[in-house]
């Protein structure tokens, strides 16, 4: 009787980044059965207090792990433009102070209001993302982080299409593709995201979740 797959929450209400680790861990041959906040009934949402991406990331894990008791992965990251001293930074998704999260377009058009007319070189810019992945083994709680990240740089207007949810793929321009990171398709995508170079490293860790069930 074969076992069934045993599940990974991904700590996020957001469809379209669900997808995106299912793709990931697919193409890195991890069998595991991912779910979301909602396929496991949670309502509730930590406070993001953390200084850095890492802090932030640890604290959605440690807090959505604590009321499922599965395996739980959690991310978080931003945009680091370096003219403006790594903003939007830690606060990628609250940069404008409106109180919540801004919308899409408004951080998309910040970005460009505050970058005209730097030069060139100066428009070096990176999305990065901590993941914080947390499970049980043997009685014992284990916790691993990794980060990675996407270089590249400004462009002097915003790609015509942003992604719901990801406004920053609007701006940031991948120099090796000369396009903006929102033109890529998924597959493209994700051979090169951020999310999959953090996943590269925690591999491991995610194969013994999956109870040895890896591909390749």
């Amino acid at each position: 009787m074969t076992e069934p797959m045993r599940r990974l929450l991904i700590a996020t209400t957001n469809p379209a980044k669900l997808a995106e680790y299912k793709l990931i861990l697919r193409d890195l041959g991890i069998d595991l059965d991912l779910v979301s906040i909602a396929d496991v009934g949670i309502s509730e949402s930590p406070e993001e207090t953390g200084a850095t991406f890492t802090e932030n990331a640890l604290i959605k894990a440690r807090f959505y792990f604590e009321r499922a008791r599965i395996a739980t992965l959690a991310d978080d990251g931003g945009l680091e433009i370096d003219a403006l001293g790594g903003e939007p930074g830690v606060r990628s998704h609250r940069w404008l102070g409106s109180g919540g999260e801004d919308s899409d377009e408004a951080l998309v058009a910040e970005v460009i209001r505050r970058m005209k007319g730097v030069e060139a070189a100066r428009r070096t810019a990176r999305i990065r993302a901590t993941i914080a992945l947390m499970h049980e083994e043997g009685g014992v709680i284990r916790e691993r982080t990794a980060a990675g990240a996407i270089e590249g740089v400004i462009g002097e207007r915003a790609y015509r299409e942003i992604r719901k949810g990801f406004p920053y793929r609007a701006v940031l321009v991948i120099p090796g593709r000369n396009s903006y990171l929102g033109e890529l398709g998924d597959e493209e995508e994700a051979q090169i995201s951020q999310r999959r170079i953090a996943l590269l490293e925690l591999r491991d860790e995610l194969v013994r979740i999956a109870g040895g069930r890896a591909a390749g």
